[in-house]
């Protein structure tokens, strides 16, 4: 622990020379420890068994919790010093930190919260905004904002916060940080304040995601599994068009990523607006209810609304009555929220059930076990600090948009940044179905280091701003083709792939499904050819080996038929396309 001690002091020095300037700049004292703490403590974890059995899977790892946490013989602050004065010390502590502990990680303190753990901005005017470590006059969203500054900061490895509405996902981004949401329910609530019941979740943050993949096995207690691949990830068009930055200086990087490690044949999109619209009919229900509008509405915006509603609601359920009787200082945003009229009819609660049960089914049918959706964390970079843009309209639909999906769905959600666009930290979100936590950390675990590289790539890249337009030029007209193909008018999609080649000529799945057209219309040296670019192109391109057999099979070369299957079959063994070619054209050949 001392060594450890050392080397945090020494980071310390290194992190506080380096925004010596932006002290200035602000004009306020950063603490030693970024203010990230409310309380100082040591939870140590139980000895080591003896040989041969293992030893602890967390040994050797720090930890600290956001002060909503209960830990015996402490007062759970919950972000305000008039709840810390009005409650008493905890009895026990929470089951979460106690696993924790048991599991060999050592918990070394409380950390800030926002006031009453309630907003996402990291602003507490009791207790200060703990520092940005990765961008000192930013703020560091909240409401888990001392969990994220002091895993950014390096004093703990990993961190302990409650999401909400993106009280992990928002600081973990703001930071430059992996915040992970788990599917709702999986891990026990018991020993923590609630903010708002249906949409509570324990969140980790942490830098590595090695200690991202070991903490959260143990704390949704997982036995050891074969690790899954995804076999599609979906980018979520409309919600990328939300971005206050660059948009492809996100998506670009997620694409080159997933193209190196599985190909892009995986690679689908989807327009999120159009496909809740149509999978959750309770939205518009709740929309005629409580919004009164024309027959038009945005069902992203729905559901912000729907969230922003549940939290005010059970919030005020829970702590009103503490509320009105030791009438606390306020924050004048917060105040003016909880104290707006939140009254819910029976049928109003029951419509909102009915729109998590609808969303999470949605959800799971557009991913099912194997696919990853893909969505900016929030649409603006971080805020100054005092900065009024965060109580804008724009910005609270936009944010919440985006973060309701994870919230309302239940689904689980991954945090990931990506670098800086414009001295501000940038992220994305993987989105996996309820219950998929394990494939979803196997996903991350994957995908980090490519997807540090390729940020790190485009960032520094003299890439044209018309040279990545025409590549989305490209894809859409792919996609024009695609529904030609559907379609079966065969000659006009062949139109469409070779335009879409002609704008992106490095592209493997536009010569592939060029082929795939070539086959329907005979054309057999033509979809041969086209394959062997794509295969030249992607080597992992499976679609185009089953083509190009295709192809090969009805020009007589049978021999290289069985090849390019057998050749499918080893990318994806489980392909019995593959497979049923290969025997049949064997027994020809024989």
């Amino acid at each position: 622990m001392a060594s450890h001690a050392a080397n945090l002091w020494v980071l310390l020095g290194l992190g506080l020379a380096g925004i010596l300037l932006m002290t200035k700049k602000l004009k306020k004292t950063i603490k030693a420890d970024f203010g990230a703490f409310i309380q100082k403590l040591e939870l140590l974890p139980p000895p080591q068994p003896a040989p041969p059995k293992a030893p602890h899977p967390l040994t050797g790892l720090n930890f600290a919790v956001s002060d909503v946490f209960d830990i015996e013989e402490y007062v759970t602050g919950f972000g305000h010093p008039d709840w810390l004065r009005t409650h008493e010390a905890s009895s026990r502590t929470s089951p979460v930190v106690l696993a924790l502990v048991e599991g060999g990680a050592t918990c070394v303190g409380k950390t800030v919260v926002d006031e009453l753990a309630y907003s996402i901005h990291g602003e507490n005017k009791h207790y200060s905004a703990p520092t940005n470590p990765a961008a000192p006059t930013l703020i560091p969203g909240g409401s888990s904002s001392g969990a994220a500054v002091a895993v950014a900061a390096n004093f703990v490895d990993f961190s302990l916060g409650i999401d909400t509405l993106g009280g992990v996902r928002v600081p973990a981004a703001f930071c430059g940080v992996i915040g992970f949401r788990p599917s709702y329910g999986v891990i026990s609530n018991t020993g923590i304040i609630p903010v708002s019941s249906s949409l509570d979740t324990v969140g980790l943050l942490a830098k590595d995601p090695n200690v991202l993949h070991r903490v959260g096995l143990v704390l949704l207690q997982l036995p050891y599994s074969v690790q899954r691949n995804p076999k599609q990830i979906l980018l979520a068009d409309d919600c990328f068009q939300l971005l206050k930055i660059p948009a492809d200086r996100v998506s670009q990087v997620v694409i080159n990523s997933i193209e190196k490690h599985f190909g892009r044949q995986g690679l689908k999109h989807e327009n999120l607006e159009k496909y809740f619209s149509s999978k959750v009919p309770s939205l518009k229900e709740f929309y005629s209810l409580k919004i009164n509008g024309d027959s038009k509405f945005s069902s992203l915006l729905l559901l912000a609304n729907v969230a922003q509603f549940l939290q005010r609601y059970e919030f005020k359920c829970e702590h009103g009555e503490w509320i009105n009787s030791e009438k606390p200082v306020l924050d004048s945003s917060f105040s003016a929220q909880i104290n707006e009229s939140v009254n819910m009819t029976n049928k109003e609660i029951e419509i909102c059930k009915s729109i998590r049960t609808e969303m999470r089914l949605a959800v799971s049918d557009l991913l099912k076990d194997d696919g990853i959706l893909v969505i900016p964390t929030t649409a603006y970079p971080p805020p100054k600090l005092g900065s009024k843009e965060i109580f804008s309209e724009d910005y609270q639909n936009c944010v919440f948009s985006l973060l309701s999906i994870a919230s309302i769905s239940g689904c689980c959600q991954v945090t990931l940044p990506l670098g800086y666009y414009d001295k501000c930290p940038v992220s994305v979100s993987f989105i996996a179905r309820h219950g998929g936590d394990r494939f979803l950390l196997d996903t991350v675990q994957t995908l980090y280091s490519s997807l540090q590289e390729h940020a790190d790539t485009f960032a520094k890249s003299k890439l044209s701003y018309n040279a990545v337009k025409q590549e989305h030029s490209a894809e859409a007209v792919k996609e024009k083709g695609n529904q030609a193909y559907k379609d079966k008018q065969w000659q006009k999609a062949i139109g469409f792939y070779t335009e879409a080649i002609k704008l992106s000529g490095n592209n493997a799945t536009y010569y592939s499904n060029r082929a795939a057209a070539y086959l329907e219309l005979g054309s057999f040296l033509q979809a041969e050819a086209d394959c062997t670019k794509a295969i030249d192109l992607d080597k992992k391109n499976v679609k185009a080996y089953l083509r190009r057999g295709t192809a090969r099979e009805m020009l007589g070369y049978y021999k290289e038929a069985i090849e390019d299957f057998s050749h499918a079959l080893v990318l994806e063994p489980t392909n019995k396309r593959a497979a049923v070619s290969a025997e049949r054209l064997r027994k020809v050949f024989q």
